[in-house]
C-alpha cells in the first residue's frame, strides 16, 4: 500500500512553486515535464476530471536568480489521458491445495472485458499449467489503470453443466504498476470464494503479472528452470500475490458509499432537436432525471432514479463487500441522466482509497465525507452533439462546473460470519443535518484584468468580454439552475450557490463587450488604456477554509523545498560549486517550515470548532505526525551531509519533497475551481481554470494561496480535444489579472495587493463597510513609458517544421501590444540572429517601484517561416526583463539560456535577454550600452538589423575541432533516388569541415581519408557555445546538391575535451596522499595496503580507471590509488579445478599436506557425479544460470547487510568521520561478509544438490544487451541518426525520419594544448598529434560471423490458441538464413540451440538482424519480433567484443574448449603492442607488464600450497585478460565469454517488448587463422527412463461403503497412479470387501518417460486435438501421483486419498505400516529425502491423505510400494509385465478368501456373506424348520395313525 500511496497523482504535482524561475509557473498547465509518464505514471488521482492541472498556470514575480530558464507550455493533454499501447501479460504457473478433491482445474484469466482460459487439469488438486497469456490495449493510462484482472480457478464441468467457481482473486492494473518494474514475479494469488465468506482459503495460484508499456524492459529475474519454489511444498503463505504492507490475512469488509443529495445539476438539451422531442414526445421536462452509480472493484450499484430534477434528494447507501485491504484503490461515483435510450452521464468523480486511509501505525481505515464533491465536465449548455461528452466521463480536464453531490463513504471490518456475499446491496438511510459538517458562509470572488493581449485574430472581428465563475455563481449564459431548494433542504442554513436567483447585486461577472484592436495584425489586444474593468462573484458555500489552508502551508513548505534542491543539483554540475553547504541550509529551511507548521496546526487544533469529518481529524493527525517526523529527519540528514555523501543524501531530501507532495492535497473538496472564460459572439472560446487554493485569502501569511493578491499572467486554451496537438500550440488570449477570493467580511483586504498608481474610487475608500461591493472598474492615473531591448542572440535543437527535416525560423517578441520579429535564418535547427531588437513607447501602469518589482513579461515565439501559407509555429517561452529606472544606475545583463515548449513537448532552447529601459527626459542613454551600428537593412520597413551590442555578446576563444569521418549506413531514397555519392558537412558556428565524397556508397560505405580538423573561435563559456550540425548532402550530376538528413548535437559536453597536465596530476596526487594519510590515522594504525583478491572468473569494473565500467560485483581498490608513490604487485588468482594445461609443476609438498588434499578430493569425488564425458555446453550453461541466482542472492544478503550495518553506524556517529568509517567499512568488510555468505550457501540445504557441480567452468549470463554492460561499444565510434522531414509530435511519425546514420566521432578542445600536458589520446598516442592517431583502418574487411541462439522466453502469442510456433532467421546484409523447416511447435519459450555461420564484409553487412518468426500452415509467417545488432561498433571497439574470453584455457576439445584463434598469450602480446607497452613479460608466476606486475596465487585460501604452483603462460595471460582495465594508459574492460539476453520487437508495435533472445555473437577475421568448428549448442534431448512401481499392499485404508446384507463397514479397494497426466493412469485390480482397510495386490505400474535431466522436468510430446498439425512438446515437473480409490458398481467410484511424490525430491518410505504417518510429508528439513534419479530403487510405506475443509491433512490410508527406476536400454535388457503379466511376473496376492465380487461368485457369497454371518441363524431356522415339520407331520398323521391302531388295521 506504500508504494501505491507514494505514486503522484494525475495533475496534481506541484511546480517548483517559489523558485525563482519566473516562467515555471507561467505557461504551465500541468507539471507534465518535470514527471515523464513512462517513470512515474502512476494511478490517476481522486479526483482525475475534478482537480485542475492548472495550478500552475499563473505567475509570481519574484527576483530571478537562476542563469537557465526553464518554461513550460501552455496548453496539454495530460500524458495520462493520451491513447497509449500497453500489454498486460500474465503467467499461470501452477496452482496448489485447491479445496476439494479429484477435480479437473481451469483458470479464467480476466481483464477488464477480456477472458482467456487455460487448458483443463484433469483429476488433480495441485495442477501445472505454466501458460503465457498477453491482453493488448491501447487506451488512455487513466483508463487501464482501472481495469480490474481478476484469476478464478474453476472446476471443469461437462457441456451440459456450467463450471463451478472454486476460488478468485482480484487486482486492478494501477496495483501492478506501482510494483518495482510493474510486476509480480513468481508470487502465490491466495484464492477466495467470494460467496463463501467463512471458508477460508480455497487454494494458491502461482503466476507472474507484468504491465508493459511503450519502452519498458520486462526485467525478469534471471530464469533458472529448476526453481527452488517448484519443489513441492513450498510455503506459498510467505511468496503471496500481495504489494508490500499488506498483511496475509486480510479480512472481509462492508465498503458503504453514502449517497444524500445533490445540486446545480445542468438543464438537458435546449437545443432545437429538444424542442422538436418535445412536441412529439410530449416530455416537457426542463432537467435531468439522475442517479448515481458507483462502481468499486469490478462491481456497480446505483441509486434510484428522481424525475426532472437540478436538485435531487436520494439518502440512500451503496455497500460493497471485499476483501480488506483492497487491492482495487478507486471508487468511481458518477452521476448520470435516465433516459429511455441512452443514459448520458453528468459527471464522474474518481475517490482513491490510498488518500482518505492510511496504513500506518496511528492509522485509520477508509473514511470520507459527509463532504461535497463538485463535479465537472463539458459546458452547461447541453447541445445535442457534445463534443466535450468525454469530460464528463473524468477522460480530460474539466472545462466547466456540473454540479456537486453530498456523498460519505465509510469501511467497516466485519467480523460476524453472517455477511453479505459480495453483491451489491442498496438500502435507504436518514437524511443529515448538513450544518453539522459545515457552517455556510458568504464568499467573494474579486477579479481585475489589467491587460488583456494577444488574442487571435480569429476572435477578432466580434466583440470579447471575459466571464469569471465559481460553481454556478458568475456563470451568465448557461449557469443557474432558477428553482429554490424544498423548505427543509433551506432549513439546512446552506442555501448552495445554485439556490440562489442570480441578482445584479449578487455579482458582476462579465467584462464590457469590446472590439479587440491591433498594432500589426498578429495579435490583437483589448483597449482598457487607462479603464481596468473589475469582476466580482459572490456565493455561499460551506466555510472548509482550513482544509485548503493546511494545504497551503504544506505546498509552501514543498515549493521552497524544491528550489532549494534544484540550486543543490545546479551546484552539484557546476565543479566549483559548494553544494553541501546549500543542502544543509536547505535541509536548515525545511526543519524550520516543519516547525512552523506544526505550531499552527497545534493552534488551529486547540480552537477547532465541531464542524469536521473524521477524515478531516484523522488528516490533521497523520499532517502533522508526517511533518514532524520530516523535520527530525531533515535533522538527521543535515548532520550527515558530507562532499561524499552528497549525491546520496540530495535523494534522502528528494523523498522529502514526495512525501510532501503527497500530503498537499485534501481529498474532501472546499471550494470549486474558479473558471474565466473568453466569450465572443455569445459563444465560449477559450478559458482557465484554476484551484481555489492559490486564490484564497487567509490573514496569515502561510496559509494564503500563492497566487492571492497578487498579479499574475494567465494564458487561455482552447476546451478540450481541441487543446491538445497543433490547434492547441497557440495562445488563445494572454491576461494580467488580479485575483483575490476570500470571505466577504475579510473584503477590506483584498485592496492592498491591487498594483497602485489607481483613482481612490467611492467603493475603494468604503469597502470596509458591509453592504459596499467591490468597484467595477479602476482608473489608473500613473503610468511610465520604457523602451525594450530585446538581445537576441541564437537559438538551439528546434523542432524541425520542413521536409528537409530543417526549419527556416524567426523569433516575435512580443510586450504588452507591442511585437517585432528577427530576420530569417534559412534551412537550419540552430540559427543565429546576433540581432537586436528595440521597442519604443511601451506604456506600464502603476508606480515605478512596483514596476521594478514586477515588470511585464515577454513573450518569445518562434516560427517556421513558409513560402506558402501561414508560419508555422515552433515553441514559445517567457522570459522576465531586466529593469532600468530612470534614476539608476545601468548594468549589463547576461545572455541567459530559456526552454522552448510547444504544447507538451520541448522545442529547443533560445540564448537572448532583455532590457526595460526608462530614460530621462531629453537624455539619449547616459550610461546605456549606446545602440550598435546596424549590420545590414532588411528589404522593406523593418528598418536596420542591429547586432547584440558587444558588452553583453560572449566572448570568443581559440578551439580546434577534430572530426572522424568514419562513414555513413542505412541511407534510404531521397526524392526515389538512392544515395551514391554523399558527403558529410559538419557546420559549427558558421565554419564547416567537409569530408570527402564516397565515390559509391553501395560499394564502400566508408570514407577513404578519415581524419580532419579546423581551428576556429567559439564562445569561452561551455553554456554559451553553438551546437553542432551534422549535414548529409548528395552529390549528384550537373552540380546538383540535395540534403539527406541533419544530426543536431546541441551539447558540446559530450564532446569537449580538457587535457590533464602535469600540474593537476601532482595536485591530485597530493590530496589523494592526505586523505590516505587521515584514514591511515583514523584506522588506528591497521595498515591497509594489499590488493584484495578476485576470483579470475568474476569481470570486476572499476572506478576511476579509464574505460573500466562497472559490471564486477567485487570492490576492491588499486594500489595506486591508496598509496601512489609504492608500487606494489597485483595479486591475480586462478581457478585451478579442472584447468587442463594450468599446473605445470608442483614444488615438493609434505607427507600430511598430501593426505589432507587426498582427503578433501575424495570428498569432491562423492559429490562428482557427472563425469567429464557426459558434460555438454548446457551443463555449463545451467550451471552458469544457478552462479548467476546464487550470486543474487548473495547480493541482497550482502545489501541487508550492508543496510544494517549503516543503519547502526547512523545512530552512533554523524559528520565526517562517521562518513568516511562507513566508506571504509564498505571496502574492508566485503571479505568477510562474502566468506559468511559462502559459509550460508554452503550450509543451505539448497546448495547440498549443487556441490558437485563447483568446478564446472561457467559462462557470464548478462540479464540485458552486451551493449548496456560496455557503453554500447562507442568509445571512439559514435553513430549519429539523420532525420529528414517535419517533426510532428506522433511518435510513430516521427520514427519514420530518420533517414541514414553517420558513423564517426568529434573532439573539441583548446588549442594550442598546454605546455605541460600529461594525458594521452583514448588509444594511448600523444594528443599533439591528433586525437584520432592510431585508430584501426577503415578498409573493407571479411568476417566470419557466427551467431549462437540459445532460446527465447516470453514471447507473444501470434495463433489464436495462445501459443506460437517460432523459428529463427538471421539477416546479415544481404545474406539471409532461415531455419524455418526447424519451428517448434506451439511454444512460447522455445529452445533452440542453434549455431549460424554467416560470412560477411564490413562496413557494408555490419547490421545483423535476428528474427522469431511464427510458422504458419496457410498465409504468410508473421514476425514476432526482432533485435538489430550493429557488429562493426563490437568488431573495432577496445573492448574485444570479438569472442569472449572464456574463464579458464582448456585445450582439450570438451563442453569448454578454448574457442578463439588466438591463444591467451598471443591476444595478450597483440594488446600490448597495439597500446605501445612494453611486455608482457613472464616469470614464475608473474607477468610485468610495462611498470605493473600481476603475481599469481591460489584461490583456496586454506590450501597448505597456496602460492607454490607454477602456473602455465596461458594461464597467466588468461589471469591478466580479465584484469586488463588496470593496465594503465591503454587498460579497458575486455569482453568476457557471455549470454545476453536481448529484448525484442515487432515493428507494429514499436517500443513494446515482445519477448526476450539469449544469444551471442561471435566473429572472426578471414585474414588470420581460422578457429575451430563451431560449439555445439543443440538441446539436449531428453533420456528415456522406465518408472517401475509395485503396488504390494495397503493398510489402514478408510472404509467407505456399507456392506450389502450385514451393514458392515468395508471398502472395495483400488490404487491408481500417474506419471504424466490423468491420461496415463494406471490402476490395479480391486481388492474387494476389505473389512480392515488392508489391501493386497502385487500389482506392477509401468511408466516409461522422457526426462531431462538439467532442468528436472518430463517430456511429453503430443497432438493437442485431433487436428493440430505436427506434435506440440511440453515440459511438466517429475510428480509421481498414486491415488486410493473404493469401487462402486452403480454410481461413481468414491475418492479416498491421494499422495503426489516429486521424483527428485520425496519422502524416504517407512519400513513398516505403523511407522507409517503424515509426519513424513513435512517440509522443514526434518525429514530424510530421497532422489529416485540417484537411488534408483526404494520400497517402504507411504501416507495417502486428503486435505478437510479447514486445511489439515486427514490420513486416509497407507501404501506399501517399491518404486524402481531403469534406463530405457536397461529396461530393454530386464523386461517387466504390466500388473502380474510375463515377462517377470508377480505373485498373485494372498487375498484372505472373503474377497471377491458377490454377484459373479454366487457360492461363494452364500459361504462367505450368508453362512459365515448367518451361520447360527440358519441351524436355528433349520432345526425350527425340521422341528416344524415334524410337528406338523406327527399332528397331521397322529389321527389317522390312532384310527388304524383302534380299527386295529
Amino acid at each position: 500500500m506504500k508504494a501505491v500511496r507514494s505514486l503522484v497523482r494525475l495533475g496534481r504535482q506541484r511546480s517548483r512553486g517559489g523558485s525563482g524561475d519566473e516562467e515555471e509557473k507561467i505557461l504551465k498547465d500541468a507539471d507534465h515535464n518535470d514527471h515523464p509518464i513512462r517513470g512515474d505514471m502512476s494511478r490517476p488521482p481522486s479526483a482525475c476530471s475534478t482537480i485542475s492541472d492548472n495550478e500552475t498556470t499563473c505567475s509570481l514575480s519574484t527576483n530571478v536568480k537562476a542563469k537557465r530558464y526553464k518554461s513550460e507550455t501552455v496548453n496539454s493533454t495530460p500524458a495520462e489521458l493520451k491513447a497509449q499501447d500497453f500489454q498486460v501479460c500474465i503467467t499461470i504457473i501452477e496452482a496448489r491445495q485447491l479445496a476439494g478433491l479429484n477435480m479437473d482445474p481451469v483458470v479464467c484469466v480476466q481483464v477488464g472485458d477480456q477472458k482467456k482460459y487455460t487448458s483443463v487439469k484433469e483429476s488433480t488438486n495441485c495442477p501445472y499449467y505454466n501458460e503465457y497469456f498477453v491482453f493488448d490495449f491501447h487506451m488512455a493510462p487513466a483508463m487501464l489503470f482501472d481495469k480490474i484482472i481478476t484469476l478464478t480457478v474453476l472446476q471443469s464441468r461437462n457441456i451440459l453443466r456450467s463450471n463451478k467457481v472454486l476460488g478468485s482473486f482480484k487486482l486492478d492494473v494501477a496495483t501492478v504498476w506501482s510494483q518495482p518494474e510493474h510486476q509480480f514475479y513468481h508470487k502465490w494469488a491466495l484464492l477466495t470464494d467470494p460467496d463463501d465468506i467463512t471458508g477460508g482459503p480455497k487454494g494458491y495460484l502461482k503466476c507472474d503479472i507484468c504491465v508493459v508499456g511503450k519502452g519498458d524492459a520486462i526485467k525478469a529475474p534471471l530464469r533458472n528452470d529448476k526453481d527452488e519454489d517448484d519443489i513441492e511444498g513450498a510455503d506459498p503463505e510467505g511468496n503471496l500475490l500481495l504489494p508490500d504492507g499488506v498483511p496475509a490475512e486480510r479480512q472481509r469488509a462492508k465498503f458503504i458509499v453514502r449517497v444524500y443529495r445533490a445540486d446545480g445539476l445542468p438543464k438537458i438539451n435546449s437545443s432545437l432537436m429538444a424542442n422538436v422531442k418535445k412536441a412529439f414526445t410530449g416530455d416537457s421536462r426542463d432537467y435531468v432525471d439522475p442517479y448515481v452509480q458507483v462502481s468499486f472493484a469490478g462491481l456497480s450499484g446505483r441509486t434510484s432514479v428522481k424525475k426532472n430534477t437540478a436538485c435531487p434528494t436520494w439518502n440512500e447507501q451503496i455497500i460493497f463487500t471485499e476483501m480488506f485491504p483492497p487491492l482495487c484503490q478507486r471508487v468511481k461515483i458518477q452521476v448520470r441522466d435516465n433516459d429511455a435510450v441512452n443514459d448520458t452521464v453528468v459527471g464522474t468523480h474518481f475517490l482513491d482509497l490510498t488518500t482518505v486511509s492510511n496504513d500506518g501505525d496511528k492509522g485509520y481505515l477508509p473514511t470520507f465525507g459527509p463532504a461535497y464533491v463538485f463535479l465537472y465536465g463539458s459546458t452547461r449548455d447541453g447541445a445535442v452533439m457534445d463534443e466535450h461528452a468525454s469530460l464528463n466521463a473524468g477522460l480530460g480536464e474539466g472545462i466547466a462546473y456540473r454540479g456537486r453531490i453530498l456523498l460519505s463513504v465509510r469501511c467497516q471490518i466485519s467480523d460476524q460470519l453472517d455477511v453479505a456475499p459480495s453483491e451489491v446491496a442498496v438500502e435507504n438511510i436518514l437524511s443529515i443535518q448538513e450544518s453539522n459538517y459545515g457552517k455556510s458562509e458568504e464568499f467573494l470572488l474579486f477579479v481585475s484584468v489589467l491587460e488583456a493581449t494577444m488574442i487571435e485574430k480569429r476572435v477578432s472581428d466580434k466583440p470579447v468580454s471575459f466571464e469569471l465563475s465559481i460553481g454556478n455563481a458568475g456563470n451568465s449564459l448557461d449557469g443557474c439552475s432558477t428553482t429554490r431548494p424544498s423548505s427543509d433542504e433551506e432549513s439546512d442554513g446552506d442555501s448552495g450557490p445554485e439556490s440562489v436567483i442570480a441578482e445584479t447585486s449578487m455579482w458582476q461577472s462579465t467584462t464590457p463587450p469590446a472590439k479587440p484592436m491591433t498594432n500589426d495584425k498578429v495579435y490583437y489586444f483589448l483597449p482598457f488604456w487607462d479603464d481596468k474593468p473589475c469582476l466580482y462573484v459572490r456565493s455561499f458555500f460551506q466555510d472548509h477554509r482550513r482544509r485548503l489552508y493546511n494545504s497551503n502551508v504544506i505546498n509552501a513548505i514543498a515549493a521552497k523545498l524544491e528550489e532549494g534542491l534544484s540550486e543543490v543539483l545546479s551546484l552539484l554540475e557546476e565543479e566549483d560549486g559548494s553544494p553541501e553547504r546549500r543542502l544543509k541550509e536547505v535541509m536548515e529551511e525545511l526543519m524550520t517550515g516543519c516547525g512552523h507548521y506544526l505550531s499552527l496546526a497545534r493552534a488551529y487544533t486547540s480552537n477547532a470548532s465541531g464542524a469536521r469529518t473524521k477524515l478531516d481529524k484523522e488528516r490533521m493527525r497523520l499532517c502533522q505526525k508526517e511533518i514532524d517526523h520530516l523535520g527530525s529527519s531533515a535533522r538527521h540528514t543535515k548532520a550527515l551531509v558530507t562532499r561524499h555523501s552528497l549525491r546520496e543524501r540530495y535523494k534522502t531530501a528528494h523523498s522529502y519533497l514526495v512525501k510532501l507532495r503527497g500530503l498537499i492535497e485534501d481529498p474532501q473538496h472546499s471550494l470549486p475551481d474558479v473558471f474565466l472564460w473568453m466569450i465572443s459572439g455569445g459563444k465560449r472560446v477559450a478559458y482557465q481554470r484554476l484551484p481555489a487554493r492559490c486564490l484564497l485569502y487567509s490573514p496569515v501569511d502561510e496559509e494564503r494561496g500563492k497566487h492571492c493578491g497578487v498579479t499574475q499572467t494567465v494564458f487561455l486554451k482552447l476546451p478540450g480535444r481541441k487543446s491538445s496537438g497543433p490547434g492547441g500550440w497557440s495562445i488563445q488570449a494572454k491576461l494580467n489579472v488580479y485575483m483575490w477570493l476570500g470571505l466577504m467580511k475579510h473584503k477590506k483586504n483584498l485592496v492592498p495587493g491591487i498594483p497602485k498608481g489607481y483613482e481612490l474610487s467611492y467603493e475603494i475608500r468604503n469597502i470596509e463597510r458591509s453592504l459596499t461591493l467591490p468597484p467595477v472598474s479602476l482608473h489608473y492615473t500613473q503610468k511610465q513609458t520604457f523602451q525594450l531591448r530585446a538581445h537576441m542572440y541564437q537559438a538551439r535543437s528546434l523542432i524541425a517544421s520542413d521536409n528537409s527535416g530543417l526549419s527556416d525560423p524567426f523569433a516575435r517578441v512580443i510586450i504588452g501590444e507591442h511585437c517585432r520579429i528577427t530576420q530569417v535564418i534559412d534551412e537550419t535547427l540552430s540559427p543565429t540572429w546576433d540581432e537586436m531588437l528595440v521597442l519604443d513607447d511601451i506604456l506600464v501602469y502603476g508606480t515605478k517601484e512596483e514596476i521594478k518589482e514586477e515588470p511585464p513579461m515577454v513573450v518569445i515565439e518562434i516560427f517556421d517561416q513558409d513560402n506558402v501559407g501561414k508560419s508555422e509555429f515552433i515553441g514559445r517561452t517567457l522570459a522576465r526583463p531586466h529593469v532600468k529606472l530612470r534614476e539608476e544606475l545601468y548594468e549589463r545583463p547576461h545572455l541567459e539560456w530559456h526552454d522552448l515548449f510547444r504544447g507538451t513537448d520541448h522545442a529547443g532552447e533560445l540564448l537572448a535577454t532583455f532590457e526595460l529601459l526608462q530614460f530621462q527626459d531629453g537624455e539619449e542613454g547616459g550610461d546605456v550600452v549606446p545602440v550598435p551600428q546596424a549590420k545590414e537593412h532588411h528589404g522593406g520597413d523593418a528598418g536596420p538589423i542591429l547586432p547584440v551590442p558587444r558588452g553583453i555578446r560572449p566572448t570568443l576563444a581559440k578551439y580546434r575541432l577534430e572530426v572522424l569521418f568514419w562513414g555513413l549506413r542505412d541511407l534510404k531514397r531521397i526524392h526515389l533516388l538512392t544515395v551514391d555519392r554523399p558527403r558529410v558537412d559538419v557546420e559549427v558556428a558558421g565554419h564547416i569541415i567537409q569530408s570527402a565524397v564516397l565515390i559509391s556508397a553501395r560499394k564502400n560505405p566508408n570514407f577513404t581519408n578519415p581524419v580532419k580538423y579546423i581551428d576556429l573561435e567559439l564562445p569561452e563559456q561551455e553554456l554559451y557555445c553553438p551546437p553542432i550540425t551534422i549535414r548529409v548532402v548528395d552529390c549528384r550530376s550537373f552540380g546538383r546538391f540535395t540534403l539527406v538528413g541533419t544530426h543536431i548535437i546541441s551539447s558540446l559536453h559530450r564532446y569537449m575535451w580538457t587535457p590533464v597536465t602535469k600540474r593537476d596530476r601532482e595536485a591530485t596526487l597530493r590530496n589523494s596522499l592526505a586523505q590516505q594519510l587521515q584514514l591511515g590515522m583514523e584506522d588506528n594504525g591497521v595498515p591497509n595496503n594489499t590488493n584484495s583478491l578476485v576470483p579470475n572468473n568474476v569481470h570486476g569494473g572499476h572506478v576511476g580507471i579509464p574505460g573500466g565500467g562497472g559490471g564486477g560485483r567485487v570492490i576492491y581498490r588499486k594500489e595506486t590509488e591508496r598509496s601512489p608513490l609504492l608500487q606494489k604487485d597485483t595479486i591475480i588468482t586462478i581457478d585451478y579445478v579442472g584447468g587442463s594445461g594450468a599446473v605445470s609443476k608442483l614444488v615438493a609438498v609434505t607427507k600430511k599436506e598430501k593426505s589432507e588434499a587426498n582427503k578433501r578430493r575424495k570428498q569432491s569425488l562423492d559429490f562428482e557425479e557427472e563425469d567429464e564425458e557426459n558434460r555438454d555446453w548446457w551443463t555449463k550453461y545451467f550451471a552458469s544460470l544457478e552462479a548467476v541466482a546464487l550470486q543474487q542472492q548473495e547480493d541482497r544478503n550482502a545489501r541487508e547487510r550492508g543496510d544494517n550495518a549503516e543503519g547502526e553506524q547512523n545512530q552512533h556517529q554523524d559528520g565526517q568521520k562517521g562518513d568516511q568509517n562507513q566508506d571504509r567499512k564498505k571496502h574492508n568488510t566485503f571479505k568477510a561478509t562474502s566468506t559468511a555468505a559462502k559459509l550460508a550457501a554452503r550450509l543451505s540445504p539448497k546448495t547440498q544438490r549443487r556441490k558437485h557441480k563447483a568446478n564446472i567452468a561457467v559462462v557470464k549470463v548478462i540479464p540485458g544487451e552486451l551493449e548496456t554492460e560496455f557503453g554500447g561499444f562507442r568509445e571512439w565510434l559514435h553513430t549519429f541518426e539523420l532525420y529528414r522531414g517535419k517533426k510532428t509530435g506522433d511518435e510513430l511519425e516521427d520514427e519514420g525520419r530518420v533517414v541514414g546514420k553517420f558513423k564517426g566521432s568529434l573532439k573539441l578542445y583548446r588549442w594550442p594544448l598546454p605546455k605541460d600536458i600529461d594525458d594521452t589520446t583514448i588509444t594511448g598516442g600523444d594528443p599533439q598529434y591528433g586525437f584520432f592517431q592510431g585508430l584501426p583502418s577503415n578498409d573493407p574487411i571479411h568476417v566470419l560471423v557466427r551467431v549462437y541462439v540459445v532460446r527465447a522466453c516470453d514471447l507473444h502469442p501470434m495463433d489464436l490458441n495462445g501459443k506460437a510456433d517460432p523459428y529463427i532467421v538471421v539477416q546479415l546484409g544481404g545474406k539471409k538464413v532461415s531455419d524455418k523447416e526447424n519451428y517448434i511447435s506451439k511454444q512460447l519459450n522455445p529452445v533452440f540451440g542453434k549455431c549460424f555461420e554467416v560470412e560477411a564484409t564490413f562496413p557494408q553487412d555490419s547490421m545483423l538482424t535476428v528474427q522469431v518468426l511464427d510458422w504458419d500452415l496457410v498465409g504468410s509467417d508473421d514476425m514476432i519480433g526482432e533485435t538489430k545488432l550493429d557488429l562493426e561498433n563490437r568488431f573495432y571497439s577496445r573492448h574485444r567484443a570479438t569472442c569472449g574470453l572464456a574463464n579458464r584455457y582448456e585445450t582439450r576439445s570438451g563442453y569448454n574448449q578454448w574457442r578463439d584463434p588466438m591463444k591467451p598469450t598471443q591476444i595478450l602480446a597483440r594488446l600490448c603492442k597495439e597500446g605501445r607497452l612494453d611486455g608482457p613479460h613472464y616469470g614464475p608466476g608473474k607477468v610485468r607488464i610495462a611498470s605493473k606486475t600481476f603475481t599469481v596465487q591460489s584461490d583456496d585460501e586454506h590450501d597448505p600450497n597456496r602460492g607454490r604452483f607454477l602456473v602455465s603462460e596461458e594461464q597467466l595471460a588468461l589471469a591478466v585478460l580479465h584484469r586488463w582495465e588496470e593496465v594503465p594508459r591503454v587498460g579497458a574492460r575486455l569482453v568476457p565469454e557471455h549470454i545476453e539476453t536481448r529484448p525484442i520487437y515487432n515493428p507494429d508495435k514499436p517500443g513494446i517488448e515482445q519477448g526476450k533472445v539469449e544469444m551471442w555473437v561471435d566473429m572472426f577475421p578471414m585474414d588470420m587463422p581460422l578457429p575451430g568448428p563451431p560449439l555445439d549448442v543443440t538441446p539436449r534431448k531428453p533420456k528415456s527412463y522406465e518408472l517401475r512401481i509395485v503396488i504390494w499392499n495397503t493398510d489402514d485404508v478408510v472404509l467407505e461403503d456399507d456392506a450389502f446384507f450385514t451393514g458392515e463397514k468395508m471398502s472395495d479397494i483400488y490404487v491408481k497412479g500417474w506419471l504424466k497426466g490423468p491420461e496415463d493412469t494406471q490402476c490395479t485390480d480391486i481388492h474387494y470387501r476389505s473389512l480392515t482397510g488392508e489391501g493386497n495386490f502385487n500389482w506392477r505400474f509401468v511408466f516409461p518417460f522422457e526426462y531431462l535431466v538439467a532442468e528436472e522436468k518430463i517430456v511429453i510430446s503430443r497432438k493437442e486435438s485431433l487436428f493440430s498439425w505436427d506434435e506440440t512438446e511440453c515440459k511438466i515437473p517429475a510428480r509421481l501421483e498414486l491415488q486410493v480409490w473404493d469401487a462402486d458398481h452403480f454410481s461413481a467410484d468414491d475418492f479416498l486419498g491421494a499422495i503426489t511424490l516429486d521424483l527428485n525430491r520425496f519422502p524416504r518410505g517407512a519400513k513398516n505400516s505403523k511407522m507409517c504417518t503424515l509426519n513424513m510429508l513435512k517440509t522443514d528439513g526434518t525429514v530424510p529425502m530421497v532422489n529416485i534419479f540417484k537411488q534408483r530403487r526404494v520400497k517402504g510405506w507411504w501416507p495417502f491423505y486428503i486435505k478437510k475443509e479447514n486445511e489439515e491433512m486427514e490420513l486416509t490410508g497407507k501404501v506399501e510400494a517399491e518404486i524402481h527406476l531403469l534406463t530405457k536400454d536397461e529396461a530393454e535388457k530386464i523386461p517387466a509385465g504390466l500388473g502380474r503379466s510375463e515377462p517377470d511376473p508377480l505373485e498373485k496376492p494372498n487375498r484372505p478368501d472373503a474377497s471377491f465380487m458377490w454377484f459373479l461368485n454366487p457360492l461363494k457369497s452364500i459361504r462367505y456373506i450368508i453362512w459365515h454371518n448367518y451361520k447360527w441363524a440358519i441351524i436355528k431356522l433349520l432345526v425350527f424348520f425340521a422341528l416344524t415339520i415334524f410337528f406338523v407331520l406327527f399332528f397331521y398323521s397322529v389321527p389317522g395313525f390312532t384310527v388304524k391302531k383302534i380299527l386295529g388295521a
